[in-house]
């Protein structure tokens, strides 16, 4: 995606004193002088940020502020590792607030709403960011962070919450619990706002349908903010990256050098405004693809297609090179399965074996019908025969 003048302009308004102000990006750039970059192709010379380099610094070496400008921390969520913590400003957790405000709007959520956040609280940067978004707007935010199902349900009931603000394993649960116990004439759900987690198509239509409401994606990121730099819109074909907020390229994972628009790369992202951490040309490790052409809804800020997985997620079986996405479209196109589905990698006698749990309703006969067809398109589509096996609904593990 091209650099606009704009955006241009905003990265080499912070280049002027960054490395006065960042020790982190004094050695980054060292015996670059920042002032050379003239051009957006000079910008897309300089050298990646990875997460590797943030955990580097920890605790606080990313900050590029004075510690007494520094109003909160958050960390990054992933289990292993130094744990990357990013420093913020009041200015960044004010814009953090009305790009998470626009992101609700863009879903048609008003101030009338009443949005239940199940989210996790703390140093992860979720829950408090939906909370933000939400007094931003100001409609009223129901915080109740995650967990305690029986709770969540009462005051989903009681307080009549319209909008539900959750991962999509967590809504799922929540979906199939109100299914079981039949109360979704007694809920006043009408949007989803789902977050956080890789999840296909039959899973989505699976709590669209259980609970009766509209889903929207948002994307984020700890690092670059966090949830809320970017949504889906009412036409359900990507998501809308906030651009006077962050810069997006796309780039081939091997090369690092721009794929053409339309094709899937991993998603580099330039933070335009943020003062406690900026951060240029920060690999997310997130493949997808830009979107070409207007969006139906009217936004002009560019769109970035559902992600297709990680770069670190790419599992490789029998020599085969493979994706959770890729399992997930299978499983899509598998009349009979459920949305639901584990993958089981064992190395036995010196082969790959590779199995495909999968929940279903059939039996019997019905049931093998399903798993040989489920294998037969595995192997068209990504180049290996799993064993599959169907197992009953519920079967499978939730979160």
């Amino acid at each position: 995606m091209e650099l606009t003048d704009e955006q241009f302009g905003l990265i080499t308004e912070q280049f002027k004193t960054l490395k006065d102000r960042s020790a982190f990006y004094a050695r980054k750039f060292e015996g670059i002088d920042l002032s050379d970059v003239r051009t957006p192709d000079d910008f897309r010379k300089l050298p990646f940020s990875e997460k590797a380099d943030l955990r580097e610094v920890y605790p606080l070496g990313l900050a590029a502020v004075p510690e007494e400008k520094i109003v909160r921390i958050h960390s990054s969520s992933g289990t292993t590792g130094t744990p990357v913590v990013i420093p913020y400003t009041q200015k960044d957790v004010d814009g953090w607030a009305t790009m998470f405000a626009r992101c609700y709007e863009t879903a048609g959520i008003t101030t009338t709403d009443r949005i239940h956040i199940t989210p996790g609280y703390g140093l992860w940067t979720a829950g408090i960011g939906f909370q933000l978004g939400a007094e931003r707007l100001g409609a009223m935010a129901v915080p109740l962070g995650p967990g305690n199902t029986e709770k969540q349900l009462r005051m989903m009931e009681d307080l009549q919450s319209t909008v539900l603000c959750a991962t999509s394993s967590y809504a799922l649960l929540l979906a199939e619990v109100i299914a079981e116990r039949g109360i979704r004439d007694k809920l006043a759900l009408k949007k989803g706002v789902i977050g956080s987690e890789r999840w296909g198509e039959k899973m989505r239509r699976r709590i669209e349908d259980e609970l009766g409401i509209e889903i929207f994606d948002i994307y984020g990121l700890t690092e670059i903010y966090g949830p809320g730099i970017g949504i889906s819109c009412s036409a359900h074909d990507g998501m809308h990256l906030w651009s006077d907020f962050v810069y997006a390229e796309i780039v081939d994972q091997v090369t690092g050098e721009p794929v053409p628009d339309g094709e899937v790369g991993e998603l580099v992202l330039t933070t335009l405004r943020k003062e406690g951490a900026p951060l240029i040309r920060y690999r997310t490790h997130d493949l997808t693809r830009f979107i070409p052409g207007d969006c139906p809804c009217g936004l002009k800020h560019p769109r970035i297609d559902t992600l297709v997985g990680r770069t670190d997620d790419m599992f490789k079986v029998k020599g085969v090179n493979m994706f959770p996405a890729q399992v997930e479209e299978v499983i899509a196109i598998t009349s009979g399965t459920s949305s639901e589905y584990q993958v089981m990698i064992e190395h036995i006698m010196g082969r790959d074996v590779l199995t495909v749990l999968f929940e279903t309703d059939l039996t019997g006969e019905d049931r093998e019908r399903c798993e040989e067809e489920l294998a037969m398109i595995f192997k068209a589509k990504i180049g290996c025969t799993p064993e599959a096996k169907g197992v009953p609904m519920g079967e499978l593990p939730r979160s």
